[in-house]
């Protein structure tokens, strides 16, 4: 009898906590048998007395009433008192932008089903066409070398296509006069131009990105919008936005500018309520040539001339370039790129209350506006640009790895190029599909901060290690600059994509996971929540739900990643289709262990958390890999998952989950606490850490895929500009690869006519001449291996220069 009563006390505990879920009765199937057979030999005593102490527990904890009153009364005190202070802009951070699939990351358990259920990526007609012609247009404009080498700025018929064009009002709507594109259509016109040029990328993403228009459309007032945006969609206002200054970069909270509400003289006109502004901002596009400059200060209102507070918090004014005082002209030089980047200051300079953006309304609400529109930007900007690169790498170190030869053979067939090849191939393909997946989200509505986060850190990081492997695929050629080098511009500037908008080192060890932790947990931001409020019972009740619901979820989570760490997640019921149904499960597995993980860091760390920065980037490391790993399946599912893509899936796939799996052991090994530690282990890593790198079969397709023209290739490298010109270096690159391709077996006979002596020349074009005349080939075919000798030299040569121009090269711009 005292068993039986164990046994249902024990039953009643795992239904407790979980909630009468599936998992709970699973979990009360598996906590029953070990219960009665530890106990079948007890006495009746002790039975006794561990049935008491499961009945305790039950009352304490399972009884809404007590425990709220008892349990999450005492937990409260503690968490109020352990819970790290969040300053105000770190509030606004969190606050800020949406929660989307990176809730569904934590939760342990991602619905596959929803992935594949959102909406496929793609244009409207009206944006295909713009990107088949205007952007088109656009591209054949541009001369990389002249720009970067001869301008430092595009030309001036460039400056006028695109404010002509509309490439400034992308995201400006159609009643204003501005293209009203999607984000997906935004993202793909900043793709096809990095292609061709990262200064006219960055001048056309900018202006679409955190600046006057985005801020205007958002929190603009009406009078304002009609004012500013119908110029801004007609390329009659140049806008640029100054935040970073020398003393704030990263903590761009703390900017030291200031202004200071008083009354002054404005346009003639006496006694104006405005701002007195003082500024000095670094690092800002477009300033050199703005006509509309926006600008973020703190704001003090000393005489209380608005009421309220005398500080009033970060401010946003949108100030046109020549209000006396405003300072703007000279320009910086990142990296001998020629965009237009440089400082601005002001030393009281007076503008009227309604330059602020929004109205007095808006007073105070600057860092609340940045967060919310910077998620949105960064989603599009940076990952636009450095696809445009990627693509470009794929496309060019295919086509030279077939091209170039040495030791009679080609370079991308050498095992060592292989690797670098299949890592260019695999990364595109990835990075390409949370791009598109990303800018999806925007189109969806959402402002998706965490997310926004990860996909800047990870295109601009992989573009790093793809730009690194094309110049060492590319050797000579890609060192030597010149009109002929289409790499080494991109491989100078990538360092400037590495630092903007939240340089890589704070987004990876501070915002991804420690934003995500808090945004897109479940409960933590409700527990959080519960503790700020100042209504002690509503907080007790709210604290109380959002605790046991957190231990509810961190137990399952924990089953969960124990059982499928054991059964390497096979079983999990996931989208159909043999090739990537392993992935789903295994990516399901990993989910629980990040939400198991992430629970016990909090928990076990609490506020030391935030200063653990290489424990939080391995963990943001594992949502960004999940994250990455979701827009690649998703991305195969809604391409039609074709075959010849198949190795690009497979490499991108293994790769990300082999480095998850490193990812946690990482944590693991370096967690401070030996208990959590062996948990930890045992509860991710039960069988040891099984998933291996991918194979060097799978890196040789790829090689080969990047060398061969088919519907493959085109299909990684979609959207980028390729010339038509044989004279222009990337356009000589796709034709020589044709070429190459054709004459291989005109190739082959005359090195079997050769080996036969019958060709004794020593000197390539001699020889074509000589079986010309021996009749080894035809007149035309000589004519078509003179044109492929002709491509292959273009594309291997390199630009040289006389001593003067070097030297004139050199001057201080």
């Amino acid at each position: 009898m005292a068993l039986t009563i164990v046994a249902a006390l024990a039953i009643f505990v795992t239904l407790a906590f979980f909630r009468a879920s599936i998992t709970s009765w699973v979990l009360a199937i598996v906590v029953i048998v070990p219960v009665v057979a530890i106990t079948a030999s007890f006495s009746d005593d002790v039975l006794m007395v561990i049935g008491v102490a499961l009945f305790l527990f039950i009352v304490f904890f399972g009884i809404p009433l007590v425990r709220r009153n008892v349990v999450s009364a005492v937990t409260f005190k503690i968490f109020r008192k352990v819970l790290p202070q969040i300053s105000a802009t770190e509030q606004e951070a969190i606050d800020a932008g949406t929660v989307w699939w990176d809730g569904e990351l934590f939760s342990g358990n991602p619905d596959w089903d929803k992935l594949l259920a959102f909406p496929k990526c793609g244009l409207s007609d009206r944006e295909q066409a713009f990107l088949d012609n205007e952007v088109e247009q656009l591209c054949a404009l541009l001369n990389d070398w002249d720009i970067t080498h001869n301008r430092a700025d595009l030309s001036p018929e460039a400056w006028q296509f695109i404010k002509d064009k509309g490439f400034f009002d992308m995201i400006i709507p159609m009643r204003y006069g501005g293209l009203e594109f999607s984000a997906q259509a935004h993202s793909a016109v900043v793709s096809k131009v990095a292609s061709r040029s990262g200064t006219a990328a960055v001048t056309v993403m900018v202006p679409n990105s955190l600046g006057p228009a985005e801020l205007l459309l958002h929190y603009g007032s009406e009078e304002q919008k009609e004012k500013y945006l119908p110029r801004l969609a007609k390329g009659l206002e140049i806008p640029c936005f100054a935040l970073t200054g020398p003393f704030a970069g990263s903590d761009a909270g703390a900017i030291p500018d200031y202004g200071i509400v008083c009354h002054g003289e404005f346009a003639g006109r006496q006694n104006v309520l405005g701002i007195r502004l003082t500024w000095e901002k670094r690092y800002i596009t477009l300033a050199p040539a703005a006509t509309l400059l926006g600008l973020a200060f703190k704001l003090y209102d000393p005489e209380r001339l608005l009421g309220g507070e005398t500080s009033r918090g970060i401010t946003l004014a949108l100030i046109p370039t020549d209000t006396p005082g405003v300072q703007i002209g000279r320009r910086h030089f990142p990296l001998n790129s020629a965009f237009l980047n440089g400082p601005t200051q002001g030393k009281d300079v007076f503008i009227p209350m309604d330059y602020i953006i929004g109205g007095t309304l808006r007073v105070g609400e600057g860092w609340r506006m940045l967060m919310e529109c910077l998620a949105a930007g960064r989603s599009i900007s940076l990952p636009a640009s450095s696809m445009g690169g990627m693509k470009l790498c794929a496309r060019a170190c295919g086509a030279y790895g077939r091209v170039r030869k040495q030791f009679k053979m080609p370079i991308g067939k050498f095992e060592g190029v292989e690797e670098p090849l299949a890592r260019i191939g695999a990364h595109t393909y990835m990075v390409d599909a949370a791009r598109r997946f990303t800018a999806l989200a925007i189109d969806l509505g959402e402002k998706p901060s965490v997310i926004s986060a990860i996909i800047k850190y990870h295109s601009t990081e992989r573009c790093r290690i793809v730009i690194n492997d094309a110049m060492d695929v590319h050797g000579g050629k890609g060192i030597s600059l010149g009109p002929g080098n289409y790499l080494a511009r991109f491989y100078q500037q990538m360092p400037v994509a590495i630092t903007v908008e939240g340089a890589n080192i704070l987004t990876r060890t501070l915002m991804i996971f420690g934003q995500g932790a808090i945004r897109a947990h479940p409960y933590v931001l409700k527990e959080i929540a519960a503790v700020n409020d100042h209504d002690h019972q509503r907080a007790l009740h709210q604290f109380d739900e959002a605790l046991f619901g957190h231990i509810t979820f961190a137990l399952s989570n924990a089953a969960r990643s124990l059982v499928f760490g054991l059964t390497g997640g096979r079983g999990v019921v996931v989208p159909e289709g043999t090739e990537t149904s392993r992935y789903y499960q295994q990516m399901t597995r990993f989910s629980a262990a990040f939400a198991l993980s992430a629970d016990v860091a909090m928990a076990a760390l609490g506020g030391s958390l935030k200063r653990r920065e290489k424990i939080s980037a391995r963990l943001g490391d594992v949502l960004s890999l999940l994250y990455l790993c979701s827009a690649t399946l998703k991305r195969f599912e809604d391409d039609g998952r074709p075959a010849g893509d198949l190795p690009l899936l497979h490499w991108a796939m293994q790769d990300a989950l082999y480095n998850i799996q490193q990812a946690f052991d990482g944590v693991i090994r370096n967690f401070p606490n030996v208990l959590v530690r062996l948990l930890l282990r045992a509860l991710v890593f039960p069988l040891g850490r099984c998933l291996a790198p991918p194979s060097d079969h799978n890196g040789h397709q790829i090689a080969t895929l990047l060398m061969e023209p088919g519907p493959a290739r085109d299909r990684l490298t979609a959207g980028i500009y390729i010339p038509d010109d044989e004279q222009d270096a990337v356009g000589a690159l796709e034709a020589a690869l044709a070429s190459t391709l054709s004459c291989e077996p005109l190739q082959i006979r005359l090195q079997e006519a050769r080996k036969a002596g019958k060709l004794n020349a020593l000197e390539e074009l001699l020889r074509i001449v000589e079986a010309r005349d021996q009749g080894i080939v035809t007149a035309d075919e000589t004519v078509q291996l003179e044109r492929d000798y002709a491509l292959r030299r273009k594309v291997i040569m390199v630009d040289d220069f006389a001593p003067e121009q070097l030297r004139a090269a050199t001057k201080s711009p």
